[in-house]
């Protein structure tokens, strides 16, 4: 038997919790028996849907908690405030190092807030982002960032870049992960000073396979494996996707629903379009991780129903077992970057 891995739960949090949340958690204990789990919740809610279900009931405990933050709540607020709230009894068993990591389908400013004011940044690393696999044509790309630095500074890209690389090497096996800068255009001069400026820092770097500047409909083309960005860019990206996504889908039901003979038609390529929907289901790769943090939060969708949660959380298994956060210390070199800007820092001071 290999190490347990140990992962807190948020009950609570997301549109379909607690239903959808535990049936995912269950699924994945039953899936995978070096998976413990702390389910962080209203403990007689949590204990009632448990009971409904067949699990491994010594790998799982409840942590009672009286408070739930609400989507609509100021992040920082509510992280200082809701001190017994789901999300953040849960961010501190990892912050303690009681639990590997925290996923969540709740509040995503919470999640993001908690996860730096809470669970805190690896030396070195100067600020957290939210990188979620997305589906292309020639398999899923790491969209970083996307929810955590709306105005980051070109080295904080050039840091997005290092651990995308890292991580889409040791999670998903691809040798030379291809990393491309997001932009308004391809030519090296293209794009605002940022662009600019973290396009050269990406260029000079050894550590990363850079491609260069790229554009957003590059991304589904499946041209880069790393799409580099600041979070407003990347957010704006990711809705698109998904509202795209889900138009064309409608539509296609739509069309292949409107008579008899396209009826027909569906019924004959449906075991391939199944096949097809799944490669582009982006719950498939489970859910957003808050990289560069001491422990790992995963954030997954508002939505998310169980096969996202199960996902997120193998997701969390394997980012243990790959020994991520130590590939980042030491590929990306941290404990020199930070004893480097003390030593700056102390130089400015006197």
């Amino acid at each position: 038997m290999s190490e347990f891995v140990h992962v807190a739960v948020d009950a609570m949090g997301g549109d379909n919790a607690p239903e959808e949340i535990i049936k995912g958690t269950v699924n994945a204990l039953n899936a995978c028996p070096n998976l413990k789990v702390t389910l962080a919740g209203q403990e007689a809610v949590v204990k009632a849907e448990l009971d409904k279900l067949s699990y491994p009931a010594d790998r799982v405990t409840i942590l009672n908690c009286t408070e739930v933050i609400e989507m609509a709540e100021p992040p920082v607020d509510a992280i200082r405030t809701k001190k017994d709230s789901s999300i953040v009894k849960g961010l501190r068993l990892v912050k303690d190092g009681e639990c590997d990591a925290f996923v969540t389908a709740g509040s995503t400013g919470a999640a993001l807030a908690g996860g730096q004011l809470l669970v805190g940044r690896i030396k070195g690393i100067e600020r957290p982002p939210l990188a979620p696999l997305i589906p292309s044509a020639k398999g899923p790309v790491l969209l970083i960032d996307c929810g955590a630095n709306m105005d980051p500074r070109a080295s904080m890209l050039l840091q997005f870049a290092q651990m995308g690389s890292i991580y889409m090497r040791n999670m998903t096996g691809i040798e030379k992960p291809r990393v491309g800068l997001v932009n308004v255009g391809t030519e090296e001069e293209k794009g605002n000073a940022l662009a600019k400026e973290a396009h050269q820092l990406l260029k000079d770097c050894p550590d990363i396979n850079f491609v260069g500047n790229i554009e957003a409909r590059d991304i589904p083309a499946g041209v880069v494996d790393v799409a580099v960005t600041d979070a407003f860019t990347g957010n704006a990206i990711l809705k698109t996707y998904e509202g795209v996504a889900s138009m064309i889908l409608h539509e296609l039901k739509g069309a292949l629903m409107k008579t008899l003979i396209s009826k027909l038609g569906a019924l004959l390529i449906k075991p391939s379009l199944k096949g097809m929907i799944k490669t582009f289901d982006a719950t498939e790769y489970g859910g957003a991780p808050m990289l560069g943090l001491k422990g790992l939060v995963v954030k997954t969708h508002g939505n998310s129903k169980a096969a996202e949660i199960q996902h997120a959380l193998e997701q969390c298994i394997t980012f243990k077992e790959k020994k991520i956060n130590d590939l980042f210390r030491s590929e990306m070199k941290l404990d020199e970057l930070a004893a480097a800007r003390r030593a700056a820092s102390k130089k400015t001071e006197n």
